[in-house]
């Protein structure tokens, strides 16, 4: 294990030197505005900074400071060092891709207190000069000799990304007419107004009006722009949403604080909203882990769909794939195995689906199946299983063998991998918003973008 050795006041010397180096990149930048709180937007956002005197993102001054902060602790004089006072002085930015060299040089030495006094000195590649200045430090008296720490590794990720940019797509676009069923909670009703002001939807609120509007004074919500369409519960509410999308006076529903299954029993009705196509339930995966977005289905309407259910409930995502801007999207038909058995019905399902869209039967996407989710996702875990497949390693949408598979590896994704879930219901006559009692304004917005853009493309 590497050691950090330090130099003590005694064997210091006059004119001893050490260095270090180090190239800049964006993630430093990024922990160095984490931990420091300094988000000047001169460096950490490009768009600015290419309005200012360096004409591109550059590091924070004090980030070379740190640098030689580290050079003093950790090599000279090292451990047992304590600080006493810095100046510097800036000469020139460091840009991301830069390599600077931080040397610190012994300058003076007073037996009193051990102080220490430093030359240090940041260049850059090109041998220009980044920052100057001296340090005073007292340093150590006592020899030490300690194992380098490992420090964890640290994965920066910007949550819900995908999402926003599906949000900002909708700029432009007309507004959903969007029926609210019962929405008698705060989240939902904070949600729905939210979408409102966003531009993505024009709620009409249905469901009992004394709760409603209790919520909203709880809220501090103004419902003076809304429609209200009163019901006596939350039975009443989903049928009147389904009655006001058949009749064409809103072009989508969206779930607020009931089941799920009131909602879908009123969509499924004689006189609900069934088309010829199977009605499916697809997630969007905002996953910051993953480098693309991913749609999971079916995770909330089909419990154990049959071999025709699951090739309407495919056909339904392609389509909404293409809608979110992914024209030829790679499915990943998910099973335990990336072998055909009789054991195990799914991946008699995945190949016939395979075979299916040969065929013809489903289009639009490249199909492979089965695929374990390793090899769904990951190219490395595909490469090392020999797996040779143009979807391996790279689905955008991944097809579960049943609703407890996709409502589990959804949650999973949710709560263990920082992901972001949006969910919308598809194959009916409208857009149906599903979200889960428990999203926030964000999940919920962004489930409204995604109904919008399924609309407005499908129109």
């Amino acid at each position: 294990m590497e050691c950090i050795v330090n130099h003590t006041f005694d064997e210091l010397k006059l004119g001893d030197s050490a260095a270090l180096t180090h190239t800049l990149t964006q993630k430093d930048i990024e922990l160095f505005a984490i931990l420091s709180g300094d988000v000047n937007p001169t460096h950490v956002d490009e768009a600015f900074a290419k309005s200012t005197l360096f004409r591109r993102v550059v590091a924070h001054g004090m980030w070379g400071g740190a640098l030689i902060s580290a050079l003093l602790g950790t090599e000279l004089p090292g451990p047992g060092t304590i600080y006493l006072g810095q100046s510097l002085r800036f000469h020139e930015p460091v840009c991301i891709g830069d390599t600077v060299t931080v040397t610190a040089t012994v300058k003076k030495k007073c037996a009193d207190e051990w102080r220490v006094t430093l030359d240090c000195l940041v260049r850059n590649q090109r041998s220009e000069t980044v920052i100057s200045g001296t340090a005073e430090v007292i340093a150590p008296t006592e020899k030490v000799s300690r194992p380098r720490m490992a420090l964890p590794q640290l994965a920066l990720f910007d949550k819900g990304r995908h999402h926003r940019a599906l949000i900002e797509r909708c700029r432009g676009l007309k507004p959903l007419r969007t029926a609210i069923v019962h929405p008698v909670d705060e989240a939902s009703l904070v949600g729905a107004v939210e979408a409102g002001r966003q531009g993505l939807i024009i709620p009409a609120l249905v469901g009992p009006e004394a709760k409603i509007r209790s919520v909203a004074e709880r809220a501090d919500i103004d419902l003076s722009a809304y429609n209200l369409i009163a019901t006596e519960h939350s039975h009443a509410a989903a049928a009147k949403a389904v009655a006001m999308a058949r009749a064409g006076e809103v072009e989508a529903v969206m779930k607020g604080a009931l089941h799920t299954d009131e909602l879908m029993h009123a969509v499924v009705a004689d006189g609900g909203l069934r088309t010829d196509r199977r009605i499916s339930h697809a997630f969007s995966i905002d996953a910051p882990f993953y480098p693309r977005p991913l749609l999971i289905t079916d995770a909330a309407v089909n419990v154990s769909p049959s071999l025709a259910d699951k090739r309407d409930i495919i056909q339904n995502a392609i389509e909404l794939a293409q809608a979110l801007g992914t024209m030829d999207p790679k499915v990943a038909i998910l099973s335990a195995v990336e072998t055909v058995t009789e054991k195990l019905r799914s991946t008699l399902d995945a190949a016939a689906l395979c075979k299916m869209a040969d065929r013809g039967q489903i289009t639009g996407g490249v199909l492979d199946g089965p695929l374990a989710f390793d090899n769904a996702v990951s190219e490395e875990a595909a490469k090392t299983k020999g797996i040779v497949s143009p979807v391996a390693g790279r689905a955008d949408i991944l097809v579960v063998p049943d609703l407890e598979a996709g409502n589990m590896l959804a949650k999973q994704l949710e709560y263990f991998g920082e992901s972001e879930l949006a969910g919308i219901v598809l194959g009916a006559r409208v857009p149906i918003i599903l979200t889960s009692r428990a999203d926030k304004t964000p999940a919920r917005l962004a489930s409204c973008a995604i109904a919008l853009l399924l609309a407005r493309h499908s129109a």
